[in-house]
Protein backbone atom coordinates (compact mmCIF):
# COMPACT_ATOMS: atom_id res chain seq x y z
CA UNK A 1 0.00 0.00 0.00
CA UNK A 2 1.04 3.70 -0.01
CA UNK A 3 3.50 5.08 2.30
CA UNK A 4 4.11 8.26 3.69
CA UNK A 5 6.87 9.03 1.56
CA UNK A 6 7.03 12.89 2.55
CA UNK A 7 7.60 14.51 5.99
CA UNK A 8 5.55 16.79 7.51
CA UNK A 9 7.79 19.66 7.71
CA UNK A 10 8.51 20.00 4.21
CA UNK A 11 5.02 22.33 4.28
CA UNK A 12 4.03 20.93 0.76
CA UNK A 13 0.78 20.06 0.10
CA UNK A 14 0.19 16.39 -0.33
CA UNK A 15 -2.84 14.66 -2.10
CA UNK A 16 -4.77 11.30 -2.28
CA UNK A 17 -6.28 11.34 -5.87
CA UNK A 18 -8.84 8.28 -6.47
CA UNK A 19 -10.55 7.72 -9.24
CA UNK A 20 -13.50 4.73 -9.40
CA UNK A 21 -14.67 2.96 -12.14
CA UNK A 22 -16.62 -0.23 -12.83
CA UNK A 23 -13.37 -2.22 -14.49
CA UNK A 24 -11.02 -0.36 -12.46
CA UNK A 25 -9.86 1.45 -9.48
CA UNK A 26 -6.71 4.12 -9.61
CA UNK A 27 -5.19 5.71 -6.78
CA UNK A 28 -2.28 8.69 -6.95
CA UNK A 29 -0.08 9.98 -4.69
CA UNK A 30 0.62 13.91 -5.46
CA UNK A 31 3.35 15.85 -4.15
CA UNK A 32 2.36 19.38 -5.14
CA UNK A 33 0.70 17.98 -8.20
CA UNK A 34 4.09 15.39 -9.13
CA UNK A 35 3.03 11.78 -9.25
CA UNK A 36 5.05 9.93 -7.09
CA UNK A 37 3.14 6.92 -6.48
CA UNK A 38 0.51 5.07 -8.73
CA UNK A 39 -1.44 1.90 -8.00
CA UNK A 40 -4.34 0.31 -10.06
CA UNK A 41 -6.88 -2.49 -9.51
CA UNK A 42 -9.14 -4.40 -12.07
CA UNK A 43 -12.19 -5.94 -11.29
CA UNK A 44 -10.92 -9.41 -11.69
CA UNK A 45 -8.17 -9.10 -9.43
CA UNK A 46 -8.12 -12.54 -9.11
CA UNK A 47 -6.17 -14.14 -6.29
CA UNK A 48 -4.51 -10.89 -4.31
CA UNK A 49 -1.81 -10.72 -1.97
CA UNK A 50 -3.00 -11.13 1.87
CA UNK A 51 -5.79 -13.58 1.15
CA UNK A 52 -5.98 -16.31 3.53
CA UNK A 53 -7.01 -20.05 1.90
CA UNK A 54 -7.42 -23.72 3.47
CA UNK A 55 -5.68 -25.61 1.09
CA UNK A 56 -3.90 -29.39 0.65
CA UNK A 57 -0.73 -30.31 0.06
CA UNK A 58 -0.19 -31.94 -3.29
CA UNK A 59 3.24 -32.36 -3.86
CA UNK A 60 6.41 -32.08 -1.92
CA UNK A 61 9.89 -31.38 -3.57
CA UNK A 62 12.47 -32.61 -0.69
CA UNK A 63 15.11 -31.15 -3.28
CA UNK A 64 13.84 -27.66 -3.70
CA UNK A 65 12.63 -27.57 -0.38
CA UNK A 66 9.48 -26.67 -0.73
CA UNK A 67 5.71 -27.85 -1.15
CA UNK A 68 2.87 -27.47 -3.76
CA UNK A 69 -0.31 -26.37 -2.42
CA UNK A 70 -3.90 -27.14 -4.31
CA UNK A 71 -6.05 -23.89 -3.07
CA UNK A 72 -9.05 -24.07 -5.43
CA UNK A 73 -7.32 -21.80 -8.37
CA UNK A 74 -5.86 -22.88 -11.56
CA UNK A 75 -2.54 -23.43 -10.61
CA UNK A 76 -0.98 -24.83 -7.52
CA UNK A 77 0.87 -22.45 -5.28
CA UNK A 78 4.41 -22.83 -3.84
CA UNK A 79 5.33 -22.79 -0.25
CA UNK A 80 8.92 -23.15 0.96
CA UNK A 81 9.68 -25.22 3.68
CA UNK A 82 10.84 -22.25 5.35
CA UNK A 83 7.65 -20.33 5.52
CA UNK A 84 5.89 -23.60 7.09
CA UNK A 85 8.28 -23.22 10.26
CA UNK A 86 6.52 -21.05 12.99
CA UNK A 87 6.43 -17.42 12.82
CA UNK A 88 9.67 -15.15 12.79
CA UNK A 89 8.99 -11.55 12.92
CA UNK A 90 12.51 -9.12 12.30
CA UNK A 91 10.89 -5.91 11.30
CA UNK A 92 9.37 -4.79 15.01
CA UNK A 93 10.43 -5.19 17.87
CA UNK A 94 9.14 -7.78 20.32
CA UNK A 95 6.88 -6.51 23.40
CA UNK A 96 6.64 -8.53 26.59
CA UNK A 97 3.20 -9.66 27.02
CA UNK A 98 1.53 -8.62 30.72
CA UNK A 99 -0.11 -11.91 31.95
CA UNK A 100 -0.37 -10.54 35.57
CA UNK A 101 -3.92 -10.58 35.89
CA UNK A 102 -6.07 -12.23 33.29
CA UNK A 103 -7.55 -10.07 30.52
CA UNK A 104 -11.09 -9.50 29.72
CA UNK A 105 -12.30 -11.05 26.93
CA UNK A 106 -9.75 -13.95 26.68
CA UNK A 107 -11.05 -17.05 25.18
CA UNK A 108 -13.94 -16.10 24.10
CA UNK A 109 -13.05 -15.95 20.42
CA UNK A 110 -10.18 -18.43 20.47
CA UNK A 111 -11.54 -22.06 19.94
CA UNK A 112 -15.28 -21.16 20.14
CA UNK A 113 -17.22 -24.18 19.34
CA UNK A 114 -14.72 -25.77 18.38
CA UNK A 115 -14.68 -24.67 14.34
CA UNK A 116 -13.51 -27.19 11.66
CA UNK A 117 -10.77 -24.65 10.85
CA UNK A 118 -9.81 -25.31 14.39
CA UNK A 119 -9.34 -28.90 14.03
CA UNK A 120 -7.80 -28.86 11.34
CA UNK A 121 -4.67 -26.59 13.28
CA UNK A 122 -5.12 -28.71 16.31
CA UNK A 123 -4.00 -31.89 14.00
CA UNK A 124 -1.14 -30.19 12.37
CA UNK A 125 0.03 -29.17 16.25
CA UNK A 126 -0.22 -33.18 17.39
CA UNK A 127 1.87 -33.83 14.58
CA UNK A 128 4.67 -31.44 15.88
CA UNK A 129 4.43 -32.81 19.55
CA UNK A 130 4.82 -36.48 18.09
CA UNK A 131 8.74 -35.22 17.13
CA UNK A 132 9.50 -34.74 20.32
CA UNK A 133 11.57 -31.78 19.22
CA UNK A 134 11.75 -28.43 20.76
CA UNK A 135 12.95 -26.84 17.93
CA UNK A 136 11.67 -27.59 14.15
CA UNK A 137 13.67 -27.63 11.48
CA UNK A 138 13.46 -27.79 7.85
CA UNK A 139 13.86 -31.95 7.68
CA UNK A 140 10.91 -32.34 10.53
CA UNK A 141 8.62 -30.83 7.61
CA UNK A 142 7.74 -33.78 4.99
CA UNK A 143 7.21 -35.34 8.43
CA UNK A 144 4.60 -33.12 9.72
CA UNK A 145 3.06 -32.03 6.54
CA UNK A 146 2.52 -35.09 4.36
CA UNK A 147 0.82 -35.08 1.15
CA UNK A 148 -2.87 -34.37 1.59
CA UNK A 149 -2.38 -32.46 4.42
CA UNK A 150 -4.36 -29.35 4.52
CA UNK A 151 -3.22 -26.09 5.64
CA UNK A 152 -3.97 -22.98 6.28
CA UNK A 153 -2.56 -20.44 3.93
CA UNK A 154 -1.78 -16.67 3.09
CA UNK A 155 -0.86 -15.49 0.21
CA UNK A 156 2.27 -13.31 0.15
CA UNK A 157 2.82 -12.94 -3.43
CA UNK A 158 0.26 -13.19 -6.34
CA UNK A 159 0.75 -15.30 -9.54
CA UNK A 160 3.20 -13.95 -11.93
CA UNK A 161 3.40 -14.90 -15.38
CA UNK A 162 3.38 -18.75 -15.15
CA UNK A 163 4.13 -18.92 -12.07
CA UNK A 164 1.34 -19.79 -9.18
CA UNK A 165 1.07 -17.59 -5.89
CA UNK A 166 3.77 -17.96 -3.34
CA UNK A 167 2.13 -18.80 0.07
CA UNK A 168 3.21 -18.59 3.80
CA UNK A 169 1.96 -20.39 6.64
CA UNK A 170 2.39 -17.34 9.32
CA UNK A 171 -0.81 -15.50 8.85
CA UNK A 172 -1.46 -11.87 10.15
CA UNK A 173 -4.82 -9.45 9.04
CA UNK A 174 -3.53 -6.05 9.11
CA UNK A 175 -5.69 -3.25 9.95
CA UNK A 176 -5.49 0.38 10.67
CA UNK A 177 -3.35 0.56 13.98
CA UNK A 178 -2.57 -3.07 14.35
CA UNK A 179 -1.54 -6.16 12.56
CA UNK A 180 -3.54 -9.56 14.41
CA UNK A 181 -1.21 -12.24 14.48
CA UNK A 182 -4.18 -15.59 14.97
CA UNK A 183 -1.41 -18.25 15.79
CA UNK A 184 1.74 -16.18 17.43
CA UNK A 185 1.16 -15.33 21.29
CA UNK A 186 3.57 -12.03 21.07
CA UNK A 187 3.10 -8.20 20.47
CA UNK A 188 5.22 -6.21 18.91
CA UNK A 189 5.88 -2.53 17.96
CA UNK A 190 7.06 -1.35 14.62
CA UNK A 191 10.45 0.01 14.38
CA UNK A 192 9.76 2.95 11.89
CA UNK A 193 8.55 4.82 15.11
CA UNK A 194 11.71 6.50 15.92
CA UNK A 195 10.61 8.47 19.21
CA UNK A 196 11.69 6.73 22.41
CA UNK A 197 9.13 8.59 24.91
CA UNK A 198 6.52 7.50 22.07
CA UNK A 199 7.71 4.20 21.86
CA UNK A 200 7.66 3.99 25.24
CA UNK A 201 3.46 5.22 25.21
CA UNK A 202 2.65 2.91 22.65
CA UNK A 203 4.38 -0.33 24.95
CA UNK A 204 2.10 0.41 27.59
CA UNK A 205 -0.87 0.74 25.74
CA UNK A 206 -0.43 -2.92 24.00
CA UNK A 207 0.04 -4.85 27.40
CA UNK A 208 -3.24 -2.97 28.33
CA UNK A 209 -4.90 -4.24 25.06
CA UNK A 210 -7.66 -6.98 25.85
CA UNK A 211 -6.16 -9.36 23.25
CA UNK A 212 -7.20 -13.14 23.29
CA UNK A 213 -5.77 -15.85 24.35
CA UNK A 214 -3.88 -17.71 21.60
CA UNK A 215 -3.66 -14.47 19.61
CA UNK A 216 -0.86 -11.34 19.18
CA UNK A 217 -0.30 -8.18 17.36
CA UNK A 218 1.90 -5.83 15.75
CA UNK A 219 1.73 -2.05 16.46
CA UNK A 220 2.11 -0.34 13.15
CA UNK A 221 3.73 3.31 12.53
CA UNK A 222 -0.15 4.82 11.95
CA UNK A 223 -0.34 4.65 15.57
CA UNK A 224 1.58 7.71 16.31
CA UNK A 225 -0.07 9.77 18.16
CA UNK A 226 -3.21 7.41 18.75
CA UNK A 227 -5.53 7.17 21.76
CA UNK A 228 -5.63 3.47 23.56
CA UNK A 229 -9.53 3.50 22.46
CA UNK A 230 -8.92 3.93 18.83
CA UNK A 231 -5.83 0.56 19.01
CA UNK A 232 -8.67 -1.19 20.94
CA UNK A 233 -11.33 -0.34 18.41
CA UNK A 234 -8.57 -1.95 15.59
CA UNK A 235 -8.68 -4.81 17.35
CA UNK A 236 -12.21 -5.26 18.26
CA UNK A 237 -13.00 -5.01 14.28
CA UNK A 238 -10.12 -7.64 13.55
CA UNK A 239 -11.07 -10.09 16.04
CA UNK A 240 -14.77 -9.58 14.58
CA UNK A 241 -13.20 -10.12 11.00
CA UNK A 242 -11.51 -13.31 12.29
CA UNK A 243 -14.62 -14.65 13.83
CA UNK A 244 -16.09 -14.95 10.17
CA UNK A 245 -13.48 -16.57 8.83
CA UNK A 246 -13.68 -19.09 11.86
CA UNK A 247 -17.36 -19.71 10.89
CA UNK A 248 -16.73 -20.31 7.09
CA UNK A 249 -18.21 -22.94 6.09
CA UNK A 250 -14.99 -25.62 5.90
CA UNK A 251 -15.41 -29.11 3.76
CA UNK A 252 -12.99 -31.90 4.57
CA UNK A 253 -11.02 -32.15 1.37
CA UNK A 254 -11.47 -29.20 -0.52
CA UNK A 255 -9.79 -26.09 -0.91
CA UNK A 256 -11.61 -22.78 0.52
CA UNK A 257 -10.83 -19.50 0.31
CA UNK A 258 -11.52 -17.98 3.56
CA UNK A 259 -10.50 -14.24 3.97
CA UNK A 260 -10.01 -11.80 0.83
CA UNK A 261 -7.61 -8.98 1.03
CA UNK A 262 -9.44 -5.53 1.18
CA UNK A 263 -10.30 -3.45 -2.42
CA UNK A 264 -7.54 -0.93 -3.14
CA UNK A 265 -9.79 1.47 -2.19
CA UNK A 266 -9.87 0.31 1.41
CA UNK A 267 -6.22 -0.22 1.41
CA UNK A 268 -5.36 3.15 0.90
CA UNK A 269 -7.57 4.41 3.31
CA UNK A 270 -6.55 1.85 6.26
CA UNK A 271 -2.81 2.78 5.55
CA UNK A 272 -2.26 6.13 3.73
CA UNK A 273 -4.64 8.94 5.16
CA UNK A 274 -2.34 9.90 7.51
CA UNK A 275 -1.74 12.79 9.27
CA UNK A 276 1.04 13.24 6.39
CA UNK A 277 -1.68 13.82 3.36
CA UNK A 278 -3.77 16.81 3.11
CA UNK A 279 -6.47 15.58 1.32
CA UNK A 280 -7.91 12.55 -0.17
CA UNK A 281 -10.02 12.83 -3.61
CA UNK A 282 -13.06 10.64 -4.53
CA UNK A 283 -14.89 11.01 -8.00
CA UNK A 284 -17.28 8.16 -6.65
CA UNK A 285 -20.38 9.84 -4.38
CA UNK A 286 -21.16 6.09 -3.31
CA UNK A 287 -17.66 5.58 -2.04
CA UNK A 288 -17.26 8.82 -1.11
CA UNK A 289 -20.02 8.68 2.06
CA UNK A 290 -18.44 5.60 2.88
CA UNK A 291 -15.27 6.67 3.19
CA UNK A 292 -16.60 9.57 5.31
CA UNK A 293 -18.40 7.44 7.53
CA UNK A 294 -15.66 4.99 7.64
CA UNK A 295 -12.97 7.52 8.43
CA UNK A 296 -15.40 9.41 11.01
CA UNK A 297 -15.51 5.96 13.23
CA UNK A 298 -11.99 4.23 13.09
CA UNK A 299 -10.05 8.16 13.00
CA UNK A 300 -12.32 10.28 14.25
CA UNK A 301 -13.71 13.59 12.42
CA UNK A 302 -10.30 15.78 11.74
CA UNK A 303 -9.38 12.92 9.70
CA UNK A 304 -12.75 12.27 7.68
CA UNK A 305 -12.74 16.72 7.13
CA UNK A 306 -9.89 15.53 4.80
CA UNK A 307 -11.97 13.39 2.28
CA UNK A 308 -13.46 15.22 -0.73
CA UNK A 309 -15.84 14.89 -3.87
CA UNK A 310 -14.95 15.64 -6.65
CA UNK A 311 -18.27 16.22 -8.76
CA UNK A 312 -16.94 18.23 -12.18
CA UNK A 313 -17.65 16.42 -15.65
CA UNK A 314 -14.17 15.92 -16.65
CA UNK A 315 -12.33 13.09 -15.47
CA UNK A 316 -10.02 13.88 -11.49
CA UNK A 317 -7.27 12.56 -13.18
CA UNK A 318 -7.20 14.86 -16.75
CA UNK A 319 -8.47 17.71 -14.51
CA UNK A 320 -5.10 16.90 -12.52
CA UNK A 321 -2.92 16.44 -14.67
CA UNK A 322 -2.12 13.03 -13.30
CA UNK A 323 -3.07 11.01 -16.75
CA UNK A 324 -0.46 12.54 -18.81
CA UNK A 325 2.14 12.13 -16.03
CA UNK A 326 0.75 7.99 -15.86
CA UNK A 327 1.37 8.00 -19.89
CA UNK A 328 5.22 8.89 -19.54
CA UNK A 329 5.63 6.23 -16.69
CA UNK A 330 5.76 3.64 -19.14
CA UNK A 331 8.30 5.16 -21.59
CA UNK A 332 11.85 3.28 -22.09
CA UNK A 333 13.84 6.69 -21.90
CA UNK A 334 13.30 8.99 -18.40
CA UNK A 335 15.30 12.36 -18.74
CA UNK A 336 16.80 13.97 -15.87
CA UNK A 337 16.41 17.28 -14.37
CA UNK A 338 19.66 19.32 -15.34
CA UNK A 339 20.68 17.31 -17.84
CA UNK A 340 21.13 13.59 -19.00
CA UNK A 341 18.52 10.50 -18.58
CA UNK A 342 18.30 6.56 -17.54
CA UNK A 343 17.29 4.03 -19.89
CA UNK A 344 14.34 0.90 -17.84
CA UNK A 345 14.57 -2.57 -19.80
CA UNK A 346 12.35 -4.60 -18.16
CA UNK A 347 13.23 -8.35 -18.90
CA UNK A 348 12.41 -12.02 -17.70
CA UNK A 349 15.82 -12.09 -15.17
CA UNK A 350 16.24 -8.59 -13.95
CA UNK A 351 15.69 -4.83 -14.21
CA UNK A 352 18.52 -3.07 -15.96
CA UNK A 353 18.53 0.35 -15.58
CA UNK A 354 21.28 2.38 -17.76
CA UNK A 355 22.06 6.05 -16.13
CA UNK A 356 23.35 8.02 -19.19
CA UNK A 357 25.24 11.95 -18.95
CA UNK A 358 24.26 15.05 -20.12
CA UNK A 359 25.16 18.67 -20.40
CA UNK A 360 25.39 19.79 -16.97
CA UNK A 361 26.88 22.59 -14.94
CA UNK A 362 30.01 22.02 -12.74
CA UNK A 363 33.64 22.74 -11.80
CA UNK A 364 35.06 19.59 -12.92
CA UNK A 365 33.80 16.08 -14.35
CA UNK A 366 33.81 14.18 -11.20
CA UNK A 367 31.22 16.99 -10.42
CA UNK A 368 29.22 16.61 -12.96
CA UNK A 369 29.38 12.62 -13.09
CA UNK A 370 28.24 12.45 -9.17
CA UNK A 371 25.21 15.51 -9.69
CA UNK A 372 24.10 13.19 -12.54
CA UNK A 373 23.85 10.31 -10.53
CA UNK A 374 22.39 11.65 -7.59
CA UNK A 375 19.76 12.74 -9.84
CA UNK A 376 19.23 9.47 -10.76
CA UNK A 377 18.77 7.89 -7.79
CA UNK A 378 15.78 10.20 -7.57
CA UNK A 379 14.15 9.37 -10.46
CA UNK A 380 14.81 5.34 -10.09
CA UNK A 381 13.52 5.31 -6.69
CA UNK A 382 10.14 7.00 -7.89
CA UNK A 383 9.72 4.76 -11.17
CA UNK A 384 10.46 1.82 -9.12
CA UNK A 385 7.19 3.10 -7.03
CA UNK A 386 5.23 3.79 -10.06
CA UNK A 387 6.09 1.39 -12.50
CA UNK A 388 5.76 -1.17 -9.32
CA UNK A 389 8.43 -3.57 -10.58
CA UNK A 390 10.65 -5.66 -8.36
CA UNK A 391 13.03 -8.62 -7.54
CA UNK A 392 16.75 -8.04 -9.08
CA UNK A 393 17.49 -4.56 -10.41
CA UNK A 394 21.08 -3.92 -11.75
CA UNK A 395 21.65 -0.17 -12.01
CA UNK A 396 24.97 0.69 -14.13
CA UNK A 397 25.41 4.50 -13.09
CA UNK A 398 28.23 6.43 -14.39
CA UNK A 399 31.57 5.44 -13.17
CA UNK A 400 32.92 7.56 -10.59
CA UNK A 401 36.21 7.24 -9.26
CA UNK A 402 36.22 8.75 -6.02
CA UNK A 403 35.14 5.93 -3.22
CA UNK A 404 33.60 8.67 -1.35
CA UNK A 405 31.35 9.77 -4.47
CA UNK A 406 30.59 5.94 -4.50
CA UNK A 407 29.79 6.03 -0.77
CA UNK A 408 27.44 9.02 -1.17
CA UNK A 409 25.01 7.90 -4.15
CA UNK A 410 24.98 4.41 -1.99
CA UNK A 411 23.72 6.26 0.72
CA UNK A 412 21.66 8.50 -1.06
CA UNK A 413 19.68 5.04 -2.78
CA UNK A 414 19.12 3.74 0.49
CA UNK A 415 17.74 6.76 1.83
CA UNK A 416 14.97 7.20 -1.29
CA UNK A 417 14.00 3.67 -0.82
CA UNK A 418 13.74 3.63 2.98
CA UNK A 419 9.93 4.74 3.04
CA UNK A 420 9.19 2.60 0.15
CA UNK A 421 6.25 0.45 0.52
CA UNK A 422 8.26 -2.85 -0.60
CA UNK A 423 11.17 -3.29 0.94
CA UNK A 424 14.36 -3.08 -0.51
CA UNK A 425 18.11 -4.43 -0.02
CA UNK A 426 21.22 -2.47 -1.82
CA UNK A 427 24.32 -3.90 -2.12
CA UNK A 428 27.65 -1.05 -2.86
CA UNK A 429 28.26 -0.60 -5.54
CA UNK A 430 31.23 -2.77 -7.36
CA UNK A 431 34.40 -2.79 -8.94
CA UNK A 432 32.53 -3.10 -12.33
CA UNK A 433 30.30 0.02 -11.64
CA UNK A 434 27.23 -1.65 -11.26
CA UNK A 435 24.55 -1.43 -8.27
CA UNK A 436 22.94 -4.55 -7.34
CA UNK A 437 19.25 -4.38 -5.24
CA UNK A 438 16.37 -6.28 -4.82
CA UNK A 439 12.84 -5.00 -4.28
CA UNK A 440 10.12 -7.38 -2.60
CA UNK A 441 7.81 -8.12 -5.68
CA UNK A 442 4.23 -9.35 -4.60
CA UNK A 443 2.41 -8.91 -8.21
CA UNK A 444 2.74 -8.07 -12.10
CA UNK A 445 4.60 -4.35 -12.60
CA UNK A 446 2.23 -1.73 -14.41
CA UNK A 447 3.53 -2.77 -17.21
CA UNK A 448 2.40 -6.33 -17.44
CA UNK A 449 -0.96 -5.25 -15.81
CA UNK A 450 -1.56 -2.46 -18.68
CA UNK A 451 0.28 -3.88 -21.71
CA UNK A 452 -0.20 -7.30 -23.42
CA UNK A 453 2.89 -8.28 -25.24
CA UNK A 454 2.40 -7.59 -29.17
CA UNK A 455 1.89 -10.83 -31.14
CA UNK A 456 4.02 -9.88 -33.72
CA UNK A 457 6.97 -9.67 -31.65
CA UNK A 458 6.45 -11.78 -28.47
CA UNK A 459 7.00 -8.58 -26.68
CA UNK A 460 10.30 -8.37 -27.76
CA UNK A 461 9.71 -4.85 -29.04
CA UNK A 462 11.52 -5.14 -32.42
CA UNK A 463 11.06 -6.32 -36.14
CA UNK A 464 13.14 -7.28 -38.98
CA UNK A 465 14.05 -4.80 -40.61
CA UNK A 466 13.12 -3.36 -44.43
CA UNK A 467 16.85 -4.99 -45.75
CA UNK A 468 16.54 -8.29 -43.81
CA UNK A 469 13.16 -9.09 -45.57
CA UNK A 470 14.73 -8.33 -48.63
CA UNK A 471 16.92 -10.68 -48.31
CA UNK A 472 14.16 -13.46 -47.13
CA UNK A 473 12.39 -12.47 -50.06
CA UNK A 474 15.38 -12.43 -52.61
CA UNK A 475 16.06 -16.27 -50.92
CA UNK A 476 12.47 -17.58 -51.00
CA UNK A 477 12.41 -16.38 -55.04
CA UNK A 478 15.64 -18.08 -55.61
CA UNK A 479 14.38 -21.14 -54.44
CA UNK A 480 11.05 -21.08 -56.27
CA UNK A 481 12.84 -20.39 -59.66
CA UNK A 482 15.09 -22.57 -59.70
CA UNK A 483 12.29 -25.20 -58.59
CA UNK A 484 10.14 -24.50 -61.62
CA UNK A 485 12.95 -23.68 -64.10
CA UNK A 486 11.62 -25.31 -66.66
CA UNK A 487 8.46 -24.08 -66.79
CA UNK A 488 7.97 -21.40 -69.10
CA UNK A 489 4.57 -20.51 -68.50
CA UNK A 490 4.78 -19.51 -64.90
CA UNK A 491 4.50 -16.09 -63.74
CA UNK A 492 5.00 -15.07 -60.41
CA UNK A 493 3.72 -12.52 -58.14
CA UNK A 494 5.52 -11.13 -54.67
CA UNK A 495 2.93 -9.49 -51.91
CA UNK A 496 4.42 -7.90 -49.39
CA UNK A 497 4.06 -4.45 -47.28
CA UNK A 498 4.89 -1.20 -48.68
CA UNK A 499 7.67 -0.28 -46.90
CA UNK A 500 9.62 -3.60 -48.27
CA UNK A 501 8.12 -2.97 -51.65
CA UNK A 502 9.84 0.40 -51.13
CA UNK A 503 13.32 -1.52 -50.67
CA UNK A 504 13.08 -3.45 -53.65
CA UNK A 505 12.59 -0.61 -56.01
CA UNK A 506 15.04 1.15 -54.99
CA UNK A 507 18.03 -0.08 -53.49
CA UNK A 508 17.75 -3.55 -54.86
CA UNK A 509 16.56 -3.22 -57.60
CA UNK A 510 20.02 -4.39 -59.68
CA UNK A 511 19.71 -7.43 -57.74
CA UNK A 512 16.24 -8.01 -58.78
CA UNK A 513 16.77 -7.57 -62.06
CA UNK A 514 20.15 -9.66 -61.97
CA UNK A 515 17.72 -12.45 -60.48
CA UNK A 516 15.24 -12.38 -63.96
CA UNK A 517 18.59 -12.75 -66.41
CA UNK A 518 19.98 -15.50 -63.92
CA UNK A 519 16.75 -17.54 -64.52
CA UNK A 520 15.77 -16.28 -67.97
CA UNK A 521 13.05 -13.77 -69.52
CA UNK A 522 10.63 -16.69 -69.53
CA UNK A 523 9.72 -16.20 -65.95
CA UNK A 524 7.71 -13.28 -65.02
CA UNK A 525 8.04 -11.19 -62.03
CA UNK A 526 5.34 -8.72 -60.64
CA UNK A 527 6.11 -7.04 -57.32
CA UNK A 528 2.39 -5.47 -55.60
CA UNK A 529 1.85 -4.01 -52.17
CA UNK A 530 -0.42 -4.80 -49.44
CA UNK A 531 -0.49 -2.21 -46.71
CA UNK A 532 -3.19 -5.32 -44.80
CA UNK A 533 0.14 -7.50 -44.43
CA UNK A 534 2.14 -7.02 -41.83
CA UNK A 535 6.01 -6.03 -42.19
CA UNK A 536 7.31 -9.30 -41.70
CA UNK A 537 4.43 -11.06 -43.71
CA UNK A 538 5.05 -11.51 -47.95
CA UNK A 539 2.74 -14.16 -49.86
CA UNK A 540 4.41 -15.36 -53.43
CA UNK A 541 1.95 -16.74 -55.24
CA UNK A 542 1.04 -17.36 -58.90
CA UNK A 543 0.14 -14.82 -60.87
CA UNK A 544 -2.92 -17.12 -62.72
CA UNK A 545 -4.02 -19.43 -60.20
CA UNK A 546 -3.46 -17.00 -57.00
CA UNK A 547 -2.03 -20.58 -55.52
CA UNK A 548 0.85 -20.11 -53.21
CA UNK A 549 4.27 -21.36 -54.67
Amino acid sequence: MLRNIFKKSSGKKRQLVVNCEKLETRVALLNEGRLEEHLLERSDVGISAGSVYLGRIVNIETSLQAAFVDIGEEKNAFISFRDMLPATFDMFEHVQKNLSKPQPGMGDVKHSKASVLTKRLREIEGRIKKCNKKRITLADIPSIFPVNTEVLVQVVKSPIGNKGARVAMNLSIAGRYLVLLPFAETLGLSRKISDVKERNRLKGIMKELEIPEGFGCICRTNAEGRKKIFLQRDLDTLMELWKRVESGKVERGKPTLLYRQPNLLERTVRDSLTEEIDELIIDSKPQFDYVKSLMTEIAGKSTANKVTLYAKASPVFEALNIESQINSIFERVVDLEGGGCICIDETEAMIAIDVNSGVRKGKDLPETILATNLAACIEIARHLRLRDIGGLVVIDFIDMRSQKDRDTVLKQMRKLVKEDRARSMILPISKLGLMQMTRQRESESMLERVFDPCPYCEGKGRIKSAMSMSVLIQRRLKEILCRYRNDKNLSVRVIMHPAILARLKNEDSKLITELEQQFGQQQQMTFRADPSLHHQTFRIVDSETGAEL
